[in-house]
């Protein structure tokens, strides 16, 4: 992993800016070489940092990469992400991201950006905890990941291979986030082995698999195990992430992060595993910033409507 130094940065003055520079759409992005037409309020930055106007702006996906973030250490507390460009005069901030959030795919330009972490709630200009650069190439997918201990939080990023399958199957990794289970291995219940023997603080390549519904049994050599049912559809590229259950045990998330060669920009949960998956996947696959969203919209409405009664 290679750790860079950044210089200290603001936070974003509007928060439309981060809103929308957060990518919060919820369609499919287009492969490369095709073209797309977001909508972008007036005032605000459009999708991967072009200046908004009131209407739409026009991203050529051919133009673009795709990054998203995630906190994926058990016991680091949750932290607030950066994400700047040389560029560009403020970074795209996400606040108080948490263990097991996987942010959607942020479509990028080509470029060198700079990642960084800060406790949650940290001054932005308090040095960061940890920085790190991702070369962002035309068409390539990446995820930017905290992992680790505490103790040795390191950033690290997966190149994310969203390629399309061979006709007729399905792509599938592990993503061991779990140190209840620091050596993890992954079989179906009544088949092959899909990973073996997976470190914490790893990804797997991806394997080929039949499209369909798989039971899954996740668990290391003297630690807890549990069952995962996922579906996997033919031309679909999945994530499997393996976390610790808040109330012990382990927890696994189904993420596709691609459908017949188009990056899926929510990176949405398709399904959970063991007893504890269904209560705690609401919460996690809640990114922080959907609820600020929310909180953003009702309070314009408010402001508007007061003004209105005054005038």
């Amino acid at each position: 992993m290679h750790l860079l130094r950044t210089a200290p940065r603001r936070l974003l003055a509007g928060v439309g800016t981060l809103l929308l520079g957060a990518g919060l759409t919820t369609t499919a992005a287009p492969a490369a070489g095709a073209t797309t037409t977001t909508a972008a309020t007036a005032g605000t930055a459009g999708t991967a940092g072009t200046a908004g106007t009131a209407g739409t702006v026009t991203v050529r996906a051919a133009t673009v990469g795709y990054v998203r973030l995630a906190h994926l250490s058990p016991d680091t507390p949750a932290v607030d992400v950066y994400l700047a460009a040389p560029d560009r005069p403020e970074p795209q901030v996400f606040p108080a991201v948490g263990y097991g959030v996987v942010s959607q795919y942020l479509p990028l330009p080509a470029g060198r950006y700079a990642v960084a972490m800060r406790e949650a709630g940290a001054p932005a200009d308090e040095p960061p905890v940890l920085t790190t650069e991702v070369a962002v190439s035309t068409g390539a997918a990446y995820t930017v990941a905290g992992v680790g201990r505490h103790a040795d939080l390191g950033l690290r990023v997966l190149h994310d291979d969203l390629s399309a399958p061979p006709p007729g199957r399905a792509k599938l990794r592990v993503v061991q986030a779990s140190v209840r289970a620091p050596v993890l291995d992954v079989a179906a219940a009544d088949g092959p082995r899909i990973a073996e023997g997976v470190p914490f603080a790893t990804t797997t390549d991806y394997h080929e698999l039949e499209p369909g519904r798989w039971r899954l049994r996740l668990g290391g050599v003297g630690g807890p195990t549990t069952e995962a049912e996922v579906d996997l559809t033919g031309g679909g590229v999945y994530s499997l992430l393996v976390l610790d259950a808040k109330r012990g045990g382990l927890t696994a998330e189904l993420r596709q992060d691609a459908r017949g060669g188009s990056v899926v920009p929510a990176g949405g949960v398709d399904t959970g595993a063991g007893g504890t998956a269904r209560p705690e996947r609401s919460e996690r696959s809640a990114y922080p910033l959907l609820g600020l969203a929310g909180a953003v919209i009702a309070g314009t409405g408010l402001v508007l409507l007061r003004r209105r009664r005054t005038t």
